[in-house]
């Protein structure tokens, strides 16, 4: 059973930057693809950023694109988003995700049926 546990979040002005960071525990972190999401009130939780498990392949949706970068340290079985250029309506609780699908283009669209373990989450709060 993997544990995630996501830190970094907080309130920021508008334009300011951010660092998530998400450790796993309890599993292969090497061998999983990972997942940032985020849900605001009153919507579905949608796709942020997804990476391989090697690290070589990272994915954005066009909404965060330039702004925010995914990375990952499998020797501290860590995954990061750097986000910058932060605006009001990033505004929401992110959560990363582990996938053992690593191989199935859905993950790495974001496709949340993809991914079996998910951590809290942490509030990103963006004010103007």
């Amino acid at each position: 059973q993997v544990q995630l546990v996501e830190s970094g979040g907080g309130l920021v002005q508008a334009g300011g930057s951010l660092r998530l960071s998400c450790a796993a525990s309890g599993g292969t972190f090497s061998s999983y693809a990972m997942g940032w999401f985020r849900q605001a009130p009153g919507k579905e939780r949608e796709f942020v950023s997804t990476i391989s498990w090697t690290g070589t392949s990272t994915y954005y949706p066009n909404s965060v694109k330039g702004r925010f970068t995914i990375s990952r340290d499998n020797a501290k079985n860590t995954v990061y988003l750097q986000m910058n250029s932060l605006k009001p309506e990033d505004t929401a609780v992110y959560y990363c995700a582990a996938s053992t699908n690593k191989y199935s283009t859905g993950t790495y669209r974001g496709d949340l049926g993809q991914y079996s373990y998910w951590g809290q989450g942490t509030q990103v709060t963006v004010s103007s």
